[in-house]
C-alpha cells in the first residue's frame, strides 16, 4: 500500500470492518475482461477466513467462477464526506478491506447450510434458521476462502 499510515493490518479492526458493512463487491476476470458484481454475504473468520454468498444456480458470475475461480473482493463502510475552503479540500472518510481468494459452489447441503447461516447471522446477528428445501434446490451457496486481505483506513 502506497500510503502505510492508512493501512489497517490488525485482524480484529480487518474484521469489524468486514462485520460492519452491509455488501461485499467480487471481481472475476474473464481474458483481459474485468466483471464485479455486488452481493450480500456471510463471514467465517478464525483460522480459515471466508466469505458466503447465495446466487440463483446460472448466470454470469457462475460461468466465470467455473472458468477461473480466483477472484478479488472489496468491502467499504464508515462513509463520510469532509469539506474544506477549496474543491481540492474535500474528500471522503472511509474503511475498506480488498483481498483476494478462490471461490466455490459448494454442493454438500450441510457446507450450504453453513453457507446460509453466516449470511443471515451477518445482517441478523441471529442463528437458528430453517431452510426449505425446494428454495435451496434452485440456489447456489458459494464460499470465497481467503487467502490474503488487508485494510485501510482513510480520514
Amino acid at each position: 500500500m502506497r500510503r502505510s499510515e492508512r493501512e489497517i493490518t490488525d485482524i480484529k479492526e480487518i474484521e469489524n470492518i468486514i462485520q460492519s458493512a452491509d455488501v461485499c463487491r467480487i471481481a472475476f476476470a474473464d481474458n483481459n475482461i474485468p466483471y464485479i458484481v455486488t452481493m450480500n454475504f456471510g463471514y467465517s473468520g478464525s483460522d480459515s477466513p471466508s466469505l458466503f454468498f447465495h446466487c440463483a444456480a446460472e448466470g454470469r458470475k457462475i460461468d466465470l467462477i467455473r472458468k477461473n475461480n480466483y477472484v478479488c473482493f472489496e468491502i467499504d463502510t464508515d462513509h463520510e464526506l469532509y469539506s474544506g475552503p477549496v474543491a481540492c479540500d474535500f474528500g471522503m472518510k472511509y474503511r475498506s478491506v480488498v483481498g483476494w481468494g478462490k471461490i466455490y459452489i459448494l454442493t454438500n447441503e450441510q457446507d450450504k447450510i453453513n453457507g446460509l447461516d453466516h449470511i443471515m447471522s451477518h445482517y441478523t446477528g441471529k442463528g437458528g434458521y430453517s431452510y426449505k428445501k425446494s428454495t435451496m434446490a434452485g440456489m447456489f451457496v458459494l464460499k470465497l476462502e481467503i487467502l490474503q486481505m488487508t485494510g485501510k483506513r482513510c480520514q
